[in-house]
């Protein structure tokens, strides 16, 4: 299966890409710079060229492919224009025939306009898939493990053998590999006959923060204390990581999902999930096993 691949070159478009090579599928990455796909290639992947925004290189790169693993883009000099990129995509899906598209929302959905750019996104591209006419399903997301790696939490693991995290001690989330929601994708993209499903999915385990760190300790082998990170705190260290005015959007993300917390699901019962999309998932020790290097 010849697999289009939106966001192929970043960290979660990058899970899709090996999960289906490891299944010995054929995923063609979508890229303005081939060169940052080279690692995937030496894999077994191949790239197109292609931008969202110029819907005649969407065309070309749709055509042949069998399937497409569709994300919006991210970090963009202008967020208002990725419902035209997105929509750009699907076109191109349904000029070359109406091929099969599996959505990746990179977070939860919320079933009612709130205002915040971010979740109403998803609502508009989950109205254009719908109106389309193609078909398609929806993989969506909690919070990703690799959350941990950022300049918010990981350095604080390495000097203080402390989690920070802007979540308060008693919130459970079902926390999720990257690689775990690129295999579910990729199990997906092989069943068109799951069109119109959306999957809601998370880890296995539905932790508050403190048993987030028991398990970090185990797969790290040293004891990790947890420690309910202040926003300004969080945006802060945004700031410095990203420079001025990075942490002020990150601070009213995190409070919104504070004030809204009952219409947020930030876990998932995977049983009826697993069921038809078999995938091995992997456990928060595990992870931490994994990337252990990484909290050195």
């Amino acid at each position: 299966m010849k697999v289009l691949v939106y966001g192929g070159t970043g960290s979660q478009g990058g899970a899709v890409v090996r999960s289906l090579l490891k299944r010995g599928h054929q995923p063609v990455i979508l890229t303005r710079n081939p060169e940052k796909a080279q690692p995937l290639v030496a894999m077994g992947a191949t790239t197109t060229i292609g931008d969202m925004e110029d819907a005649d290189s969407l065309a070309h790169a749709t055509e042949g492919v069998d399937t497409i693993a569709l994300m919006a883009p991210a970090f963009v000099p202008n967020p208002m224009l990725v419902p035209m990129y997105v929509q750009n995509a699907i076109d191109a899906a349904k000029r070359a025939g109406g091929k099969f598209i599996v959505y990746n929302t990179s977070g939860p959905v919320i079933e009612e306009r709130t205002g915040q750019p971010a979740y109403d996104m998803r609502l508009d591209i989950l109205a254009m898939l719908s109106d389309s006419g193609i078909p398609y399903a929806v993989v969506q997301p909690t919070a990703y493990m690799e959350n941990l790696l950022g300049p918010w939490t990981r350095p604080n693991i390495i000097e203080r053998d402390t989690l920070s995290y802007p979540v308060d001690d008693h919130v459970r989330l079902g926390w999720i590999a990257t690689e775990d929601v690129g295999a579910l994708i990729a199990t997906a993209l092989e069943h068109p006959e799951y069109s119109g499903e959306r999957f809601k999915v998370s880890g296995l385990e539905n932790v508050t923060g403190p048993e987030l760190a028991e398990q970090m300790s185990v797969g790290l082998g040293r004891t990790i204390r947890y420690y309910a990170m202040p926003l300004e705190a969080f945006g802060a260290a945004l700031d410095a990581a990203f420079g001025p005015g990075a942490g002020a959007g990150g601070i009213a993300g995190y409070q919104f999902q504070r004030d809204n917390a009952d219409k947020i699901s930030m876990y998932a019962d995977m049983t009826p999930v697993l069921e038809k999309l078999p995938v091995q998932m992997t456990s928060i020790a595990q992870w931490a096993a994994q990337h252990r290097m990484a909290f050195q």
